[in-house]
């Protein structure tokens, strides 16, 4: 069987990190003041904390760039294998675009990709959600 190489590179790699980090610790500088625990921002100093609220749009963008990424991954890693899939994969991947194309109407349509002054749609479609699950 082909394992024995991956098990011998998994082997050589964990060796080398437990040599390099034992190395670091053993050879790095130790300090003990108070302000080597302290963030370090350019040389200004801390005035407030780092922990910043951001809008719910900020989040819901970054929901819908996971999504359509990782739906440009699975498009890409299907025409790659075109020949291999046949029609089964061409039918599979357009089921596929076409639930995703609906979510994307879906999402349209409830003012999910709406940021402007009338943004807060997404919002009142949420509560309701939550309302009704209650």
């Amino acid at each position: 069987m082909l394992i024995w190489p991956l098990v011998v590179y998994g082997g050589a790699v964990i060796v080398l990190v437990t040599i390099m980090i034992g190395l670091s610790y053993l050879l790095g500088q130790k300090h003990e003041e108070s302000e080597t625990n302290e963030p370090f921002e350019s040389g200004v100093k801390v005035t407030d904390s780092a922990r910043l609220r951001f809008p719910i749009h900020y989040y819901i963008v970054a929901m819908f760039f996971v999504i359509f990424d990782l739906e440009a991954v699975f498009i890409f890693t299907w025409a790659i294998s075109l020949k291999q899939v046949g029609w089964a994969g061409y039918i599979a991947a357009t089921i596929f675009i076409a639930v995703l194309v609906a979510v994307l109407i879906y999402e349209w349509r409830i003012g999910a990709l709406d940021f402007g002054a009338s943004g807060k749609k997404i919002l009142t479609a949420r509560n309701k959600l939550v309302q009704k699950n209650k």
